[in-house]
């Protein structure tokens, strides 16, 4: 199956099951799809992630994270900014604030997949690839 935007796919996937409350999600591996799965690890939007053989190939095992015995959703949201047909792109003078602060913007950066307050630091923009909150 071929996927034309596999982020979109991952955040999908996550949402969905963060929905249902699931423990775990499957996603098809990737080096971007990792460190995506860092900074959420980082960030404490998911519990960790781990690599298992799908097959003939890699997954990538989420592990979501939940307060008070699965009643309340760590992940309130998530929301996939750039997309194939539409790229969006902040200066390092524009790099957005989701709510305020609360959530997290995800760059595609010269220095790597980065979240937007270390974008900030590092002084540099890119591609704004999702808002998580």
């Amino acid at each position: 199956m071929n996927i034309s935007d596999p982020i979109a796919d991952m955040l999908t996937r996550i949402r969905n099951a963060n929905t249902a409350k699931h423990d775990t999600v499957d996603v098809p591996v990737s080096k971007m799809k990792t460190a995506i799965a860092d900074i959420l690890v980082d960030e404490g939007y998911i519990e960790k992630y781990e690599l298992v053989p799908d097959g003939n190939f890699q997954a990538l095992r989420i592990t979501l994270k939940y307060a008070d015995n699965k009643n309340t959703r760590i992940i309130s949201g998530l929301k996939k900014i750039s997309k194939p047909g539409l790229r969006v792109y902040a200066g390092k003078n524009d790099v957005p604030k989701v709510l305020g602060g609360l959530g997290v913007a995800i760059l595609s950066t010269n220095k790597g997949i980065v979240t937007d307050k270390e974008a900030r630091k590092l002084g540099v923009g890119g591609e704004v690839l999702a808002y998580i909150w």
